[in-house]
């Protein structure tokens, strides 16, 4: 048992706050995002790459896909050349952010229950801000997000501790109360990084094995959520 849930509440209202991830977590965003990094691509006269070759670029936001993307074209590029490419991507996708996107199953329901129960709610992700919260908006989700802190948004990107932090401040509560559910590294890596309690889903983006992200639960969706969460209260 990890020392962040052995610190949790005695008062049976553990945790009072779960922070997501968005892209692989909440919800599959992989089409969209293949759709404009293949069209970006194609301006500069590059072969498209496969989705699957796409999910395995995301996880460190925009400017590092389009790295990753580029590099994998063999045309690699840094600099001022890739803050212009990255610009340019960031153009195309914000078009289309949610023409092929689809929620992860049990999103809606699970996070409809965590609000409903009185748990505070956020959004932690390094895709940038306006288009999390355009992505929230359009599947409905806004209602529940107390807070959505953003690649953008100032803090220091997962996986450094500092995103989760500022979504802790903003909503007044301690590490030892908070759960961060996420798919992939970077989000692991900052939960415990920021002393916070980890459930990682499957099914996400990443190149780790989930079993190896080290997060303290692992879960096979969304829907196992909230069972998850019960037996990590019974657990202390």
């Amino acid at each position: 048992m990890s020392a962040t849930v052995a610190s949790k509440t005695g008062d049976g209202s553990w945790p009072k706050a779960v922070l997501f991830d968005l892209d692989g977590t909440l919800i599959d965003s992989v089409p969209d995002i293949a759709a404009a990094t293949n069209q970006l691509l194609a301006s500069d006269g590059l072969p498209p790459q496969s989705v699957a070759a796409v999910r395995a670029m995301i996880g460190n936001g925009v400017r590092t896909l389009v790295e990753r993307a580029y590099a994998a074209s063999n045309r690699p590029i840094t600099g001022a050349a890739l803050d212009e490419a990255t610009n340019r991507m960031m153009a195309i996708y914000g078009k289309h952010l949610t023409r092929h996107t689809t929620i992860m199953a049990g999103a809606a329901d699970v996070l409809a229950a965590l609000a409903g129960a009185g748990v505070k709610l956020g959004v932690v992700t390094n895709k940038p801000e306006a288009f999390t919260r355009e992505v929230l908006t359009h599947f409905g989700f806004e209602d529940f997000i107390e807070v959505v802190v953003g690649g953008d948004t100032g803090p220091t990107r997962k996986p450094a501790p500092d995103m989760i932090e500022h979504a802790l401040g903003v909503l007044g509560v301690v590490a030892g109360d908070v759960v961060m559910v996420g798919d992939s590294p970077a989000d692991i890596d900052a939960a415990r990084a920021a002393s916070v309690t980890s459930i990682a889903v499957r099914g996400g983006y990443t190149n780790v094995a989930v079993e190896q992200l080290g997060a303290t639960v692992v879960i096979d969706s969304l829907i196992d959520l909230a069972g998850a969460i019960e037996a990590l209260r019974q657990s202390a």
